[in-house]
């Protein structure tokens, strides 16, 4: 039958049940929140009463940060009840998700008393971690438990893009793919299939390695900072590492996880690292000290004042259990390698040397690969599911298959288990067969296909159509056009793409050359619409400041006039072009980022975007149009349509957003700050960006009608005279500096259209025109340049 996700219910509200309400709201479905009821409270107390546990649970989650709500108006769509009084809600609720304690009791109660309140359709899930899915479930007769199945969301549920979906025997497949679907297209998620066995893909290798990884640090009388050191980004891991992490989840959380998977996987000979006698000592003792992690002030680290007033994390000694202060840790190993790309090629080397820290990473990953050949296929069918659980739940850049293709399959199976870590025999049935790598590649260097165990041979990868990488591009021979700044890539079907790809992504004079290149391969008629995006961390960080405040100095005025001169009309000629531009912006878009996101005419945004005009923080205002198209999109739209309409609250609004140098918490706040027009789409699923960008192109091209520059409203000389008041009153009060006081006077004339003496509708260049004057001023300033000086230093605001 088809299925579909319109109402939804989650019942717990803690943290995890919460963040899964959230993201559910966020991508529009009704969702009902429920918790037990309060304690000494009886049914008929008023609401406000009797549902103070998932209120509380409600009110909680909106003060988290980073925000688990993408939006507030999202909350409209979450309902709260409790579970004794508000099941028969759940009667036309199309998917049930249970988020309660990690009891088997309780969960099994909880689901008797679901089956006789949930509609036929209804899928039912559990989010537990670990218990298994079969006994949730076990004796509820098939019509329940063909619908029943684990969906195991990742903390915090917004964030990590891992979805564990883990059917039982019982479980229509059907639900199966159309979770699957939901899961990818509509929540954003990576999904993974696991099989019903402990701890399923993610928390199973959480647990071994990092218990592996605490036991080794013990015996080779490391320190917790050495560890965190060569366990992060060296070897393409978050900086959490291996002990922050241990901080980050609780170390009362990992412990119980790790003891209680003990005796679930007793054909699992590898368990016997969970009983390592100086471990268990270790976390036995950190306990009884109520050192829990982040969530109690201190664990492995411990954050304290350092003598200048600023913050410092004092790490935890495994031997005194006292904290000691940062170390700067040096291996030969690492500082050699450090800087080596590509991640595998540096882990490969890093592995081969002599010290401790080499010594340390090669048994490391001796245990974590050879492990991993062993899961495969004990708890999924694939190695590709195995990689991506570690890249997508834990922000790996590598999986285990990925990194052991990288460093030598064949060089490495026989060492790894001379040194007592058995590799699976099907690894060395793949070997003797002539296949050297885990990974099948094409002529280019791009993956086609994966080495099953199961049938002994390669089977083909089937690539998602809407996942365009850069990297496979450029492998193909599509890159047609590239400076040291940016490229333009052929993406297929008459779209090209331009991609950044300078320092921090900072757009620079290489960037807007390439830009100018673009634009006229658009104009030529060489393809029929652009997309300017890439794959990197951020997006665009805005201008290249260093070459701002270098030209300062050096008294190069008019070079820099004209640098921003060229900024702003490459700008615009995105926007005018006679071909659609589709932007795909992601991450960071602050400033001059932000500015070419207003570019095009039209923007495909990832949800994760944190955008902004944040010039202020560096004493200049926007320059490249950001002031320009905010008056365009926030205040034209008002006063065209009411031309009588009070002008001041919607300037008030863009100047806040510039002058506070607000950033956006997600690609709907870019909506309500102006940077993102309401015909602009966002998508979840960081995956799908540049194809769902370049569908939007091909979607458009057909009859595309070009922009063209037009009227921006100039609110005049009153309001400028309103917002100056307002300015005067906040530097009275200490609230504005002097130099605040300056920037947001000459933001206040910008706004206004050089606060004309009538108000009315004047030329874009007008605006572009009074932005780079206003800009070119504030830059000489002293206090300006204090400002990118001290930005530059710091990678911190100056307040002066």
């Amino acid at each position: 039958m088809p299925y579909k996700i319109r109402k939804a219910a989650v019942i717990g509200s803690g943290t995890m049940g919460g963040g899964i309400a959230a993201l559910l709201s966020g991508v529009g479905v009704e969702t009902l929140l429920l918790d037990i009821p309060a304690k000494g409270t009886n049914p008929g107390d008023p609401p406000a009463k009797r549902n103070a546990v998932v209120a509380e649970g409600l009110k909680r989650l909106q003060s988290l940060r980073p925000a688990q709500v993408f939006n507030a108006p999202d909350l409209d769509l979450i309902k709260i009840g409790n579970i004794d009084d508000d099941l028969g809600q759940l009667a036309d609720a199309d998917w049930v998700i249970e988020v309660v304690v990690e009891r088997l009791d309780i969960k099994r109660n909880l689901m008797a008393k679901l089956a006789e309140v949930v509609a036929p359709h209804t899928i039912i899930s559990t989010n537990t971690s670990g218990l298994p899915i079969h006994a949730i479930a076990d004796g509820m007769g098939h019509d329940f438990t063909r619908r029943f199945l684990g969906t195991h969301f990742f903390n915090p549920p917004r964030y990590l893009h891992l979805l564990e979906v883990i059917p039982h025997p019982d479980t229509d497949p059907e639900i199966v793919a159309f979770l699957t679907k939901f899961g990818t297209e509509m929540l954003g998620k990576g999904v993974v299939i696991c099989k019903d066995e402990p701890n399923f893909i993610g928390n199973r290798f959480m647990t071994m390695v990092g218990m592996q990884t605490v036991n080794a640090a013990l015996d080779g009388g490391f320190t917790v900072e050495e560890i965190d050191t060569i366990t992060g980004p060296l070897i393409g891991r978050p900086k959490t590492a291996t002990f922050r992490l241990n901080d980050l989840v609780g170390i009362d959380i990992a412990t119980h996880v790790a003891r209680n998977l003990y005796p679930s996987i007793p054909n699992d000979p590898a368990r016997t690292i969970l009983e390592h006698v100086g471990t268990t000592a270790l976390f036995d003792k950190i306990m009884a000290n109520g050192w829990l992690g982040n969530k109690s002030g201190q664990g492995f680290y411990k954050m304290v004042k350092g003598a200048s007033g600023e913050k410092e994390f004092w790490s935890l000694n495994l031997q005194t259990f006292e904290y000691e202060a940062p170390q700067k840790i040096r291996f030969d190993s690492v500082g050699k390698h450090r800087k080596v790309e590509p991640t595998g090629e540096r882990i490969r080397l890093l592995i081969n040397e002599e010290d401790r820290a080499a010594q340390f990473l090669w048994h490391h990953h001796a245990f974590y690969l050879a492990y991993a050949s062993h899961r495969v296929p004990e708890i999924t069918d694939t190695i590709v599911n195995i990689d991506n659980a570690q890249k997508w739940g834990f922000s790996h850049e590598m999986g285990p298959f990925e990194i052991w293709d990288a460093i030598g399959v064949a060089d490495t199976v026989p060492k790894f288990e001379a040194a007592g870590y058995p590799v699976a025999d099907w690894v060395k049935t793949m070997l003797a067969q002539g296949n050297a790598t885990f990974y099948q590649r094409d002529a280019n260097g791009v993956v086609i296909g994966y080495y099953s165990p199961q049938t002994a041979a390669y089977v083909s990868l089937v690539p998602d159509k809407r996942e365009i990488k850069i990297s496979r591009l450029r492998a193909s021979g599509k890159e047609i056009a590239a400076n040291s700044g940016a490229s333009i890539l052929d993406m297929g079907d008459g779209v090209a793409l331009l991609e950044f790809h300078s320092p921090a992504n900072a757009i620079d004079a290489d960037v807007v050359e390439m830009s100018w290149k673009a634009v006229d391969l658009l104009e030529t008629g060489a393809y029929e619409g652009l997309v300017v995006g890439n794959d990197a961390e951020r997006f665009c960080v805005g201008a290249n400041l260093f070459m701002v405040a270098m030209a300062v100095q050096a008294g190069q005025l008019d070079q820099l006039e004209a640098t921003v001169k060229g900024s702003q009309d490459v700008m615009q000629a995105l926007r005018n072009a006679s071909k659609p531009v589709v932007v795909a912006p992601h991450n960071m878009a602050l400033g001059g980022g932000a500015e070419f996101v207003m570019a095009g005419s039209r923007v495909v945004a990832h949800m994760e975007l944190y955008a902004g005009l944040v010039e202020v923080g560096v004493g200049l205002i926007p320059g490249s149009g950001g002031c320009k198209e905010l008056v365009r999109r926030v205040l034209n739209p008002v006063m065209a349509s009411h031309p009588n309409a009070d002008p001041i609250p919607h300037v008030q609004k863009i100047f806040e957003a510039i002058m506070l140098a607000k950033v956006s918490e997600s690609a709907k706040q870019a909506r309500d700050l102006g940077i993102l027009a309401p015909c602009d789409r966002i998508i979840l699923n960081r995956d799908h960006l540049l194809g769902e960008a370049k569908r939007e192109v091909l979607h458009m091209a057909d009859g595309y009608q070009p922009q063209r520059p037009g009227k921006v409203y100039a609110a005049g000389r009153d309001v400028y005279s309103a917002l100056l008041i307002g300015i005067e009153g906040f530097k009275e009060q200490g609230l504005a500096s002097e130099h605040d006081a300056l920037i947001a006077r000459k933001l206040a004339y910008v706004l206004t259209g050089g606060a004309v003496s009538e108000p009315g509708w004047i030329d874009e260049q007008v605006f572009l025109d009074l932005e780079r004057k206003v800009f070119l001023e504030l830059v000489q300033t002293e206090k300006t340049l204090e400002r990118m000086a001290h930005m530059l230093s710091t990678n911190k605001p100056l307040r002066n």
